[in-house]
């Protein structure tokens, strides 16, 4: 099994700034890919981001590029999303997730956290 605690949502103005961080315990020698995920009220849980276990590899939502960054801190087997220049429409409750797979699908992601809710005001 494998915890994943997530840390870091708030509320923020357009423009601002948020770091997420996403730590994970136990069996994590079974974990290849990491990602975040969101969903906002009435909508599917989208994809955000994504980063193997090694940190060698990231993907990015087009919506997110150039804006969102996906990072791992090997030494404390946790990963970082820092979220900058936000806007209304990144409101949503956030999901850290980690699986054998490295893929953009949430039904591919074996372990969840509890999600972290990000509010951008206008």
């Amino acid at each position: 099994q494998v915890q994943l605690v997530e840390s870091g949502g708030g509320l923020v103005q357009a423009g601002g700034s948020l770091r997420l961080s996403c730590a994970a315990s136990g069996h994590t020698f079974s974990i290849y890919g990491l990602g975040w995920f969101r969903q906002a009220p009435g909508k599917e849980r989208e994809f955000v981001a994504r980063i193997t276990w090694s940190g060698g590899n990231t993907d990015y939502q087009d919506s997110v590029k150039g804006r969102f960054t996906i990072s791992k801190d090997n030494d404390r087997n946790t990963v970082l999303l820092q979220m900058n220049s936000l806007k209304p429409e990144d409101t949503a409750v956030y999901y850290c997730a980690a699986g054998r797979r490295y893929t953009r699908w949430p039904k591919d992601y074996e372990y969840w956290g509890q999600g972290t809710q990000v509010t951008v005001t206008s």
